[in-house]
């Protein structure tokens, strides 16, 4: 009881001892306590904020934090950093062999705006609390009789679970005179123990001895344990084996593999037979750890590796060898064997991040308000491996605002190198790497993430500065106006934005917040009355937006309302002045014409167009009265006489230009007075209605000017496109003629088969080639229709196309090309040219006739027939002729006018009354091609094939032609 009450005064008196280490920058401070083993709980250990020379009543919001968690044994109060026992620390179990036994933490200590690491070291300090045991109670040992002096034999080691002073420090045995006890320390710095033979045995003196053995600890008070050892003396026995070592050590690299040779002893026995076969094996109570690991040969004494071994577990092992023979009463010899393990680099560095504040290992939480230099997180490495192979380097990667400050040992901090922007950059990944300097060397890469977490550092920032809004008046209470938008760059409350007004007055006195409202949440403006352009014509407010941070952050804008003016207001007179609408102006009896009898003056609420006024006048049933429209000056149109009476009545309005124009009226009532005009009177001359007319804007000029000028070019397009396509179909018709490229002569009646009389519908080609023209020069008309292209040679006539007609009136006739096909214009009706008023003019038809209806001698047959053109097929390969007759054939003056088909029916008597004129010429239409080379062919070409029947017409000169 002494010693542990000295031990706890000790204690007391050495608790708040404290070494301050200053191993790195003023950032981390490294602490070391020490407390004893099973201390009460509650028990002092330190007291931070003391040692540290903090304050916390300088400053409130000092605190004392763990940075990783912690278990039980050890309580810090929050406010001040004290430390104490949480339960009873059992350092045995705590940190069983090991020679120190440290509780290790990190807190982190915040104090005035500052964080600072803080590291702790506590020791805990052994107490003798446990007693040396053996591993057995008892045990048997065999010695020969014959052994000599000096014979060592080996005993059990005791073990204390205690460490250093408290461990087992000697061992004693009972009074005996043949044996006494030797104490070496192991390799690994226990105690062991071997009987020592210090006299001669003889068997048939005593045959048997115990002896107590007793294991001794160094604590205060010292604790003890003991062992009974049962010896037997044997019978003599001539030699026993003898190792050619008695000692050994070796060395066993860490990663040999199971079945390794690890060593090989070898005894000698110089006796024959089986007195001299030698056996090895480990001797009996050997500890279960180097059965585990190895194995003997019993033949060959060779050790091998049973189970693979680690450096780290264990760095060496005591094996104790003995070898015997076989004979009767052997006895046998020992040795003791060290086998070192040797490290090799078989283990790779290990990270421990631990983050000052966050919820998971790979990620860690800081503000971005946090200073430069500032505390993220603490970085462990550590390294089973031993020398070079366990010594580590970390590095940082992955961002140059973070870097690695050595904290303590191999022990680092990752602190800021700047301040932090969360807005710039959220989150960091950075990589831990550490390596050893092993061969090969190994390597350990651990990624991490650092998140900024959001402070209120930004105000909410409107998207304009100024809003211009235009709202027209008498606008519904509650329309929508525009909307607003702030928007805030932090996150979470801190970027939540509400909006409000900020109340102010309109120049009229009301507050801005009777006028409009705004909705918190969405920064949408509403009306909450009607505007009214003529009282109110803008306002100008300022809105807020704040954010939910703490504390707030908050901006402005300014809003700009515009009333946008409504035609709302009728125009009103302002003089005269109105009673019931009306209104009495005296006027003088002799006022003269353009008199000023009255002017009159409006107003307007509203402005712009909509305030714009013009003056009329509505009803003036004397017509004595004009207005100017502008300015409102009423005048007299004639001079007054008495005929016009004593009261002139009008009715005038007023009006202005807005869209849905609104007018006011009033009625204007001159009352006549014996007064007369004074010569000074104003008199107004009067504009004629031609000088008004000719009023008008530049914009209505303008309009005309273009359509002219529209007009003008659309003309000159028109013009330019007639002229171009007549010239184009000279220039065809010039070159081609009429039945192709050969002219036809109206001169030369000698060279060509064509008629040529006087009134020639085509020119020679010295006659400038004219196609077609119109011969005015006589006292009849005639006019030449071409067909729309040259004539072809066609098997069957196509319904009276090409058909050609000579009339004219008088005694002259008109050659003209006709298509007499139904349904035509009335120069197209084959009818209408032999009807009626056709039997007066000559008329000349070529009619299509067969080939044959010449004979040889190119006269016509004798039996002629009537041919209906219409009705008419012609055979393949059949020419055409053509003839001309000057004069007619026959005598028209006694028939009366018929029809076409009536003579026809009367062809017969026509021919026996009036003999036949003969042709003048006769011959054969060429074709197409022919009229191409050929030029004023002289004579007639006849074709006498099977023809057809020719019928010449009664009431003019007819020739039928047959192509």
């Amino acid at each position: 009881m002494n010693s542990r009450a000295s031990l706890y005064y000790m204690k007391l008196y050495c608790s708040y001892f404290v070494l301050l280490c200053l191993i790195c920058k003023v950032s981390c401070t490294t602490t070391k306590y020490f407390t004893f083993e099973e201390d009460a709980p509650g028990t002092e250990i330190g007291n931070l904020s003391q040692d540290l020379k903090i304050d916390p009543a300088e400053d409130p919001e000092t605190s004392f934090k763990f940075i990783q968690k912690t278990n039980s044994v050890i309580h810090m109060r929050q406010i001040d950093g004290l430390l104490t026992v949480g339960e009873v620390i059992d350092r045995e179990q705590l940190c069983h062999r090991s020679p120190r036994c440290l509780i290790t933490f990190d807190v982190v200590a915040f104090s005035k705006e500052k964080f600072q690491l803080i590291h702790v070291e506590i020791e805990v300090k052994d107490i003798n609390d446990h007693s040396p045991q053996f591993t057995r109670n008892e045990t048997h040992l065999d010695v020969s009789e014959n052994s000599p002096l000096n014979s060592r034999f080996p005993l059990d080691v005791a073990v204390d679970r205690d460490v250093g002073d408290n461990y087992v420090q000697s061992y004693q045995i009972s009074h005996t005179s043949h044996f006494a006890v030797e104490v070496s320390t192991r390799e690994d710095g226990e105690k062991s123990a071997e009987l020592v033979l210090i006299k001669t045995l003889d068997r048939e003196t005593e045959e048997f001895y115990t002896i107590e053995v007793t294991a001794t600890d160094g604590g205060t008070p010292a604790k003890s344990g003991s062992m009974t050892v049962y010896i037997r003396v044997l019978d003599f026995n001539d030699n026993s084996p003898t190792f050619e070592h008695n000692s050994l050590k070796v060395q066993l690299s860490e990663d040999s593999p199971i079945g390794s040779r690890v060593l090989k002893v070898h005894a000698f026995d110089p006796d024959a037979g089986i007195n001299g076969e030698v056996v090895y094996g480990f001797i009996e109570g050997s500890p279960s750890e180097v059965t585990r690991v190895f194995q003997i040969d019993l033949i060959t004494g060779e050790v091998t590796l049973k189970d693979s071994v680690d450096y780290e577990t264990k760095k060496s092992y005591e094996l104790h060898i003995q070898a015997s023979d076989l004979g009767a009463n052997s006895i046998s010899s020992t040795c003791r064997a060290i086998v070192e393990i040797v490290d090799v680099n078989d283990n790779a560095p290990e990270i421990n991040i631990k983050p000052m504040t966050s919820t998971s290992d790979r990620v860690a939480f800081i503000t971005e308000s946090a200073a430069e230099e500032s505390f993220v997180a603490l970085i462990s490495t550590s390294d089973a491996d031993s020398g070079p192979n366990g010594y580590v380097q970390t590095s940082l990667e992955g961002h140059e605002h973070f870097k690695l400050q050595q904290a303590y040992s191999d022990t680092f901090m990752i602190v800021t190198t700047t301040t932090l922007d969360r807005e710039a950059i959220p989150e960091y990944n950075l990589t831990v790497i550490s390596e050893d300097l092993g061969t090969p060397p190994f390597k350990t890469v651990k990624h991490y993430t650092i998140r900024i977490t959001d402070e209120n550092d930004n105000a909410p920032m409107f998207s304009k500065a100024v809003y211009d809004v235009s709202v027209v008046e008498n606008n519904i209470p509650g329309s929508y106006l525009t909307t607003l938008v702030a928007r805030d760059l932090d996150v979470g409350k801190n970027g939540k934005v509400s909006y409000s007004l900020i109340d102010s007055k309109t120049p009229d006195g009301s507050l801005i917040s009777t006028f409009v409202s705004i909705d918190p949440h969405s920064g949408s403006l509403y009306t909450l009355r009607s505007f009214n352009f003529e009282t109110l014509k803008e306002v100008e407010f300022a809105v807020k937006a704040s954010d939910k941070g703490f504390p707030p952050l908050s901006s402005t804008t300014l809003i700009h309302i515009r009333v946008v003016d409504e035609n709302d207001n009728f125009p009103y007179f302002t003089y005269p002045v109105l009673r019931n609408n009306s209104a009495d102006v005296p006027i003088p009896f002799n006022a003269r014409s353009g008199y000023l009898a009255l002017k009159l003056t409006a107003q307007d609420e509203d402005s712009g167009v909509n305030g714009e006024i013009s003056f009329h006048i509505l009803e003036d049933d004397a017509k004595l009265f004009s207005v100017d429209k502008n300015s409102g000056e009423i005048v007299l149109t004639r001079k007054l006489t008495a005929q016009c009476g004593d009261v002139l009545q009008i009715k005038v309005s007023v009006a202005d230009n807005g869209r849905e124009s609104l007018s006011s009226t009033a009625s204007v009532r001159f009352v006549v007075t014996d007064t007369g005009a004074q010569e000074d009177q104003v008199v107004v001359l009067l504009r004629s209605k031609d000088e008004e007319t000719l009023e008008f804007d530049v914009w209505t000029a303008v309009i005309i000017g273009f359509a002219g000028c529209c007009a003008l070019l659309l003309t000159a397009i028109v013009i330019l496109t007639v002229t171009c396509s007549i010239k184009r179909r000279r220039r065809n018709f010039g070159r081609d003629g009429l039945y192709g490229s050969t002219p036809l002569s109206k001169n030369n009646s000698g060279g060509s088969d064509i008629y040529g009389g006087p009134n020639a519908f085509l020119r020679s080609e010295g006659d400038s080639m004219q196609p077609l023209y119109e011969d005015k020069s006589m006292d009849f008309e005639e006019k030449l229709f071409l067909p729309c292209k040259p004539f072809e040679q066609t098997f069957l006539w196509q319904d009276e196309r090409y058909c050609l007609q000579r009339s004219g009136t008088s005694n002259t006739d008109q050659l003209s090309v006709k298509d007499s096909g139904k349904g035509d214009s009335d120069f197209n009706d084959s009818d209408s040219d032999i009807s009626g008023a056709a039997q007066k003019r000559g008329l000349t038809t070529f009619q299509p006739l067969a080939r044959g209806a010449f004979n040889s001698a190119g006269d016509w047959k004798s039996t002629a027939q009537v041919i209906q053109t219409r009705n008419m097929h012609i055979p393949p390969g059949s020419a055409y002729t053509i003839g001309f007759a000057p004069a007619p054939l026959y005598n028209t003056s006694h028939v009366s006018p018929h029809s076409w088909r009536e003579s026809h029916s009367n062809t017969n008597m026509m021919n026996t009354q009036r003999p036949a004129q003969s042709f003048s010429r006769t011959g054969t239409l060429p074709s197409y091609s022919a009229h191409q080379t050929r030029r004023a062919t002289t004579g007639v070409q006849e074709q006498t094939e099977t023809g057809k029947d020719v019928f010449l017409g009664a009431d003019s000169s007819e020739v039928a032609t047959t192509f």
